[in-house]
């Protein structure tokens, strides 16, 4: 009986001990910011945890330039509601949110985010499925709780990927989420022996090369962005009726706010800008061919296959695995003329999926 009593007492001990260090952590901690779901804490970024944040997303999994602040800082102050997340379990950051409110068709939804290419959670390389899950529970009720009719999510391919894995796909799929859409995007490997691309090219693209090399085609990096911004406008404008997603002084700001991980290669013919393709380093392991243009007026000389060479070549130098020609799919309906000439270097398609829930 007595130890029984002794088991009962030390018992009842630890329950109010853990009691009141749950009310002391949940409703006297400083950060007013800090809201506990499950494991988890989440709390809203503001610009003193810019650095913190920064760090993290260096060290990541997945990380890119599109879930950092200096990007995310080219937009105009009021184009965005921003919502950026950062979860922490014990007071250690596991993951990072990057998100903003939107409007889709009438319902107020997170979206991670309207003004990058892709984004979801940035994730630790050691995070598994039970994090994984946590982090997703976590985000739906933080969602939940702040009246939100939605989320979506645009993951990124699994070539930003550190060591690829689909356990917060997992997570979302089993709380609900579905795809609203998957569109392909076209990457190609890179090896440290550039022989190793060049075997890959189809014989269409080694004929355009060398007459593009016969011609007096040169390749280099360049600053012109404006002359480069000019045959974008032109094309874009002649072949599709669109704009550039950016403006000429939002890819001026771009530079100034990430220098180095923005790059301009281009073709010269003449002295005269032919062709470009602008670079996004998105991380250490793989880069994103934004903006690729060509002037029509110049096709003749094939200078797109002889830049995409070199930028290979350039990739290779500089220890990248990969290299993303972007998307050639919309809403699901494939541009063939752009598969196959992406194809014809080599690239292969994945998908670049966008998933969604609704409450």
């Amino acid at each position: 009986m007595g130890m029984s009593s002794k088991k009962y007492n030390i018992m009842w001990v630890f329950y109010l001990y853990a009691t009141t260090y749950c009310i002391a952590y949940f409703y006297l901690n400083p950060n007013k910011n800090r809201i506990s779901y499950f494991a988890m804490d989440i709390i809203e970024y503001t610009e003193d945890k810019k650095v913190e944040w920064e760090q993290f997303l260096d060290n990541s999994n997945n990380g890119t330039l599109f879930s950092s602040q200096d990007f995310f800082a080219y937009h105009p102050a009021n184009r965005f509601k921003n919502r950026h997340l950062m979860f922490y379990k014990r007071n250690k950051l596991v993951s990072l949110f990057p998100s903003a409110e939107y409007d889709r068709n009438g319902k107020r939804f997170l979206v991670s985010h309207p003004g990058a290419s892709f984004g979801g959670f940035v994730s630790r390389t050691k995070t598994g499925v039970e994090e994984a899950l946590e982090l997703v529970k976590s985000l739906i009720k933080y969602a939940r709780q702040n009246n939100y009719e939605g989320i979506e999510i645009t993951r990124p391919p699994w070539v930003y990927y550190e060591f690829p894995e689909d356990h917060i796909d997992f997570a979302l799929f089993k709380a609900g989420a579905i795809h609203r859409k998957r569109e392909l995007t076209a990457v190609v490997p890179i090896y440290e022996n550039i022989d190793e691309n060049l075997k890959l090219l189809r014989p269409t693209a080694r004929t355009s090369m060398r007459k593009a090399i016969k011609k007096g085609v040169e390749i280099s990096q360049s600053d012109d962005i404006e002359s480069f911004y000019h045959i974008l406008e032109k094309n874009l404008s002649l072949r599709h009726n669109v704009e550039p997603t950016h403006s000429l002084e939002e890819l001026y700001r771009l530079q100034e706010l990430i220098g180095d991980r923005i790059k301009l290669f281009s073709a010269f013919h003449q002295d005269n800008m032919i062709a470009g393709t602008l670079l996004f380093i998105c991380n250490t392991r793989t880069v994103l061919a934004f903006y690729i243009s060509q002037d029509y007026e110049h096709q003749k000389l094939r200078p797109l296959n002889l830049l995409f060479v070199e930028i290979f070549r350039w990739c290779s130098d500089n220890g990248f695995r990969w290299l993303d020609f972007g998307t050639y799919t919309l809403n699901n309906v494939p541009n063939l003329g752009l598969a196959r000439f992406k194809e014809s270097l080599g690239a292969k398609g994945i998908f670049r999926d966008t998933l969604t829930f609704t409450f």
